[in-house]
């Protein structure tokens, strides 16, 4: 039961002020700061990753006021996380989603730790608003719920959309598991909300280009598409992602047993999506160790795979409103980072920009504003916490348990080629069987070109032809 809060003791229009109010003073602030900002820092690091001068710091959270935070008696279940105090969770309850109004991706069961990671919760049959979005005739559509883990190893639900050709097979079809770029912090923006209730302003034009679900449907490939993003909708946090894909997956199998019993899977994803298939790749010898054999590859496009690099690259430039999007998602899975927030990032993270998809988002990059006017510590990218959230992302300690196709536009600019040829390095170390593919373009050219590439590796794997090495000896 939730107390009075601070939004029934401030009045409508005094809080819209402050809200006003804090806007004008980090917009003041950034240039007065940009102005000061000092010349230390790592001769190796790019201006956008400076520190700031701490009194501008402190400036900024003693001119903007507190955010209106409600004070709860009791923290709802999908905000609830072990080590953290309570004001903490109030805080992280605030910046996750608004629900959507569908109790399948809303409702927490009271019995998810009774349950095992991937058992079916419950299904829905939703052939008949998926197929004018995937315009393939399909035999079934079928949205499911199932228990999964979160990044911290606490039980959770996920929701995943098996779709199933009428031109499949009945037994041994072959799966292809589209982890699609969905790059939001809305609940409605995930592409299983689209296939269950039909085209709407918060789907995702990555849902439906490239083609790659429409493809494999007409090749007669069943398709799973994950919400890998989780209930907390926790953009980049490559842990949970990987976690719900390998959970969709064993879900899928136990929906559809005669379909699914003894076929190949393959992997793949685009830019937000390569994150989810990232982590599915490398967690699904130790999570999921039953499916190893099962999944014989995974193609990853435009792969966001070093997130210190993409502090340089992202922060303070036209991409920097997907740069804080996605530090708010990783923050909705790892409420550490909270303690980094000023009052400023509190009114941001807790307003209504929660609940948006990845258009505005992108938009917002036009307002060039640096990550460091958003932290309480004047040098946020090399904190302790920073620290570990790289470590954590990389992921460079875990070996692909399967075959990885990995490729990348040459001219990336946001997302730079560097970290994909450091991730294929890594991997051929660790002894996977890895190849890589450099394309023309940058992300979104290299999104297209690079598509009948990883398509085409697919249909090896999933025709059964193994694949081949090409890592250096």
């Amino acid at each position: 039961m939730t107390s009075t809060s601070h939004h029934r003791r401030i009045p409508f229009h005094r809080r819209t002020a402050l809200g006003r109010r804090a806007t004008w003073t980090v917009g003041a602030l950034l240039v007065a700061v940009l102005g000061s900002l000092p010349a230390g820092g790592a001769a190796a690091d790019p201006p956008n990753m400076m520190p700031l001068p701490p009194p501008a710091v402190d400036a900024i959270d003693k001119t903007v006021p507190p955010p209106p935070v409600p004070r709860l008696r009791t923290i709802p279940p999908r905000a609830r996380a072990a080590g953290f105090d309570h004001r903490t969770l109030e805080l992280r309850e605030s910046i996750l989603p608004s629900p959507t109004g569908d109790p399948m991706f809303d409702r927490w069961p009271a019995d998810l730790a009774a349950r095992a990671p991937g058992d079916v919760i419950a299904t829905r049959d939703v052939t008949a608003a998926a197929g004018p979005v995937v315009t393939v005739s399909l035999r079934s559509a079928t949205l499911i719920k199932f228990r999964s883990t979160d990044a911290a190893g606490a039980p959770i639900y996920g929701t995943a959309t098996l779709l199933v050709p009428r031109r499949a097979a009945r037994s041994s079809t072959p799966m292809l598991v589209n982890n699609l770029p969905i790059d939001s912090l809305g609940a409605a923006c995930t592409p299983g909300y689209t296939l269950a209730h039909g085209f709407s302003i918060a789907t995702g034009i990555t849902d439906l280009i490239p083609p790659t679900t429409q493809l494999a449907l007409n090749e007669g490939y069943t398709v799973l598409v994950p919400d890998h993003q989780g209930p907390r909708m926790a953009y980049a946090e490559p842990v949970l992602a990987g976690h719900v894909t390998l959970d969709a997956i064993r879900a899928a199998v136990r929906t559809h047993p005669e379909t699914l019993r003894d076929s190949r899977i393959a992997m793949t994803g685009y830019s937000g999506g390569a994150i989810a298939t990232h982590g599915a790749s490398k967690l699904l010898g130790e999570y999921a160790p039953e499916l190893t054999e099962r999944v014989v590859g995974a193609a990853l496009g435009g792969t966001p795979a070093d997130f210190r690099m993409l502090v340089g690259s992202m922060n303070a430039n036209l991409a920097t409103g997907l740069f804080h999007a996605a530090t708010f998602g990783i923050a909705r899975e790892r409420p550490e980072i909270l303690a980094l927030a000023n009052r400023p990032a509190q009114w941001l993270a807790s307003s209504p920009l929660k609940n948006v998809c990845v258009i505005p988002e992108a938009i917002a990059g036009g307002t060039f504003l640096p990550m460091q006017l958003l932290s309480n510590d004047p040098d946020p990218f090399r904190s302790p916490t920073a620290e570990r959230i790289y470590r954590l992302t990389a992921m460079a300690d875990r070996a692909s348990a399967v075959p990885l196709l990995i490729n990348h536009g040459t001219h990336e600019w946001w997302i730079p080629a560097a970290g994909a040829r450091a991730l294929y390095r890594e991997q051929c170390a660790r002894g996977v069987r890895a190849a890589y593919r450099e394309v023309f373009g940058e992300h979104l050219t290299a999104a297209l070109l690079g598509f009948p590439v990883a398509l085409e590796w697919l249909n090896r794997r999933l025709r059964g032809e193994p694949a081949i090495s090409e890592c250096r000896r």
